[in-house]
């Protein structure tokens, strides 16, 4: 494994150089202490605790921003270096193509880990000990948000490694990366509510809930939105969350599912590819 670590530690580096680090914690940070405090101003009127709307903000703006930015973090990490030679010079070394790929991947899930917990943790600190503060159940819903926040973007991140691993141009992987990016985060909701619309509902009973595992965003709304009770209640989702019954855990092991399918997929296909 220790070239695994050795490869990870490179891109934490260069991300670091390339001020991603900086750029994505202080983008998260700005857009989660905007939402924080502007959307706690009516929880006094509404009795709600602004750490439990602090959540309900912040799954709304992971769902659109954390896959964007995990597949443009890493949407070149095999096809850039390989249009740049670094990567065949990169396999010159005692190095096996997997561990290349587990390496950078696990370089770039930490980026996105520190930017996501720094950014949303001092947001989610600055909500929980001031004012009216927050109960244990807030701060349990909140640390489930980072964590999950931090395996959403590690599906996009591996999800990225399929696209970077099957085409062979930087562009071709950008274009399906956006693509991807608008399948997740907003063409599969609108076809799922078409074909619900077209059944008069009738679907729903059988096939809703597992239809809703098909979609790693809607596999993290449904975690973070139904599990807690104040979020849920606040979040207006008191109502689904007795109609699709899946458990935490199950939505955490599709969330995991999510991430080691595509990755798999990668390292198959980039075994195979030739340099």
């Amino acid at each position: 494994m220790r070239p695994v670590y050795i490869i990870a530690g490179k891109e934490i580096r260069d991300a670091l150089r390339n001020r991603w680090v900086i750029s994505a914690t202080l983008l998260l940070a700005g857009l989660a202490f905007a939402l924080a405090f502007l959307g706690s101003t009516p929880t006094g009127i509404l009795g709600a605790k602004p750490l439990a709307v602090t959540v309900v903000s912040l799954a709304s703006l992971t769902i659109f921003l954390l896959p964007l930015i995990a597949l443009m973090l890493a949407y070149d990490a095999l096809v850039g270096e390989a249009e740049r030679g670094t990567l065949l010079l990169l396999l010159t070394y005692p190095v096996t193509k997997g561990q290349v790929l587990l390496g950078k991947f696990l370089g770039h899930v930490v980026v996105l880990a520190w930017a996501t917990i720094l950014g949303y943790g001092a947001a989610g600190l600055a909500v929980g000990l001031g004012g009216e503060g927050a109960d244990p159940q807030s701060w349990h819903a909140f640390g489930a948000l980072l964590g999950s926040s931090v395996l959403l973007g590690a599906v996009f991140v591996a999800i990225a490694y399929l696209i970077s691993s099957l085409v062979r141009e930087r562009g071709s992987a950008a274009g399906m990366a956006i693509g991807v990016w608008l399948l997740f985060v907003v063409l599969y909701d609108m076809g799922l509510l078409g074909v619900l619309v077209a059944t008069g509902g009738q679907i729903h009973e059988q096939l809703f809930p597992w239809l809703l595992l098909g979609n790693p965003a809607d596999i993290f709304r449904l975690f973070n939105l139904t599990t807690f009770d104040n979020v849920r209640t606040f979040a207006g989702l008191a109502g689904i969350s007795g109609q699709v019954n899946l458990s935490p855990f199950v939505l955490l092991g599709a969330l995991l599912a999510w991430i080691v399918v595509p990755l798999l997929g990668a390292v198959i296909v980039f075994r195979r590819r030739e340099l």
